[in-house]
């Protein structure tokens, strides 16, 4: 009988990455998103667009929200009240003069600082709707 080869190969574990494979995916992935990159077509937003009033409103209300939260409400050459959250609804309803039938009310306008939670304009909103309020606009400056 041969011999036996008693001597065996051990196994070694490779302790190196094979690239190739990585490196030919990344290759063809990029030439998939070279192809279709340019025929994907960025979506467009049609916005609304905002003209300027052909007037202003005869005398409307104003609701100020100043810096440390205080409200004040200011009805067309009154002198300005300051009221709780809970009670703007029904001292700006309160300061609209009664309009005839198919009139509309005085509008009213918020002013409230910049630097203010938005939430608490968003309150101040919620408040004079619960009351009935129709026409509430926001004050804001304009940039030169």
């Amino acid at each position: 009988m041969p011999a036996v080869n008693s001597r065996r190969r051990g196994r070694r574990t490779i302790s190196e990455i094979n690239m190739v494979p990585f490196i030919d995916v990344m290759l063809v992935l990029l030439i998939i998103f070279m192809v279709t990159a340019p025929l994907i077509t960025p979506s467009m937003i049609s916005l609304p667009r905002v003209g300027k009033a052909p007037s202003q409103p005869a005398k409307p209300i104003q609701v100020l929200v100043e810096k440390d939260e205080r409200i004040q409400v200011t009805a067309a050459g009154g002198k300005a009240l300051s009221v709780a959250l809970a009670e703007v609804g029904a001292t700006v309803k309160a300061l609209q003069p009664a309009v005839p039938e198919g009139e509309q009310a005085a509008p009213v306008v918020i002013s409230a600082d910049k630097s203010i939670q938005y939430e608490t304009v968003v309150k101040v909103m919620d408040a004079l709707q619960r009351a009935g309020v129709q026409r509430v606009g926001l004050a804001v400056q304009t940039s030169p």
